[in-house]
């Protein structure tokens, strides 16, 4: 509904809205061009971002199968890698990962903005449940590869209250999560358009609430940001989430990003 992703399916002569929801490219030969890479004498080593745009585990990866062999091809050259989805897929490469674990450093991402079924059935359709996601971070843990938790896009008027904010930091929590970094959802060309649509149909006693939040630009006021950050660092350390790691920032209200390329990449997955 409000993926960061939309905009980028305009560079293929697609739009943002119904083609982003029905047409995919896959890459069928990426494995096989990675393991090329990486065996070139010019490649460094350096750390390999997946999910930093689209999710490698969307419901086309059960049928192309390509992770395995990219996580194969990362393992056998002990090049250090992560992954950002949603995708409850991932749980089929554990066995995999925590391999390749071994041998090169390899972090785990998910997103879960809300537990709220109702919620996650109206704005993230297609997309496993939040109860799901919640199992992966439990199945990673287990293995003992932590995973850190995306609380996003936190929506407001719809995700943001107090009540929400802790029953999601709570379950989040309860999970075995090793991070939990809050982001309110930013809403960029390409999205903006799209979550107004569905907003008019879906709830517009809050389109009055969005004008005023996002009337300078992609980002809501940095007094609102503050307002709801505070929230779930409450509801952290009600939790015995305080003292474990998180990346928190507000950015401008619609400038360029800012702050380490590690914040830069998790803010791409507003998935």
């Amino acid at each position: 509904m409000y993926c960061f992703a939309r905009r980028t399916h305009t560079y293929l002569d697609l739009d943002s809205g119904r083609d982003f929801d029905s047409k995919i490219v896959v890459k069928v030969n990426a494995p096989a061009l990675l393991r090329k890479e990486l065996a070139s004498s010019r490649w460094a080593g350096d750390h390999i971002a997946m999910g930093t745009n689209t999710d490698p585990y969307q419901r086309a990866e059960g049928r192309y199968r390509l992770m395995p062999e990219i996580i194969a091809a990362l393992r056998d050259r002990a090049n250090p890698f992560s992954i950002l989805t949603k995708g409850t897929l991932i749980l089929r490469d554990l066995e995999l990962i925590t391999e390749a674990a071994q041998r090169a450093p390899v972090s785990i991402a998910t997103s879960i903005g809300s537990v709220d079924e109702t919620l996650w059935r109206a704005v993230e359709p297609g997309t496993p449940s939040p109860l799901r996601r919640l199992d992966v971070v439990r199945r990673f843990a287990d293995a003992g590869i932590g995973v850190s938790v995306l609380m996003a896009p936190i929506l407001p008027g719809l995700s943001d209250s107090p009540e929400q904010i802790d029953a999601t930091v709570a379950a989040i929590a309860g999970a075995g999560v090793v991070s939990l970094t809050p982001i309110v959802l930013h809403l960029r060309s390409g999205a903006r358009e799209w979550y107004r649509q569905w907003l008019s149909a879906r709830r517009p006693d809050l389109l009055p609430l969005y004008e005023r939040l996002y009337r300078n630009g992609a980002y809501t006021p940095k007094s609102y940001q503050r307002e709801v950050l505070q929230r779930v660092e409450a509801a952290k350390r009600r939790h015995g989430l305080a003292r474990r790691p998180a990346n928190v920032r507000l950015p401008q209200d619609d400038s360029p990003q800012t702050g380490t390329e590690h914040d830069q990449q998790h803010q791409l997955a507003l998935l």
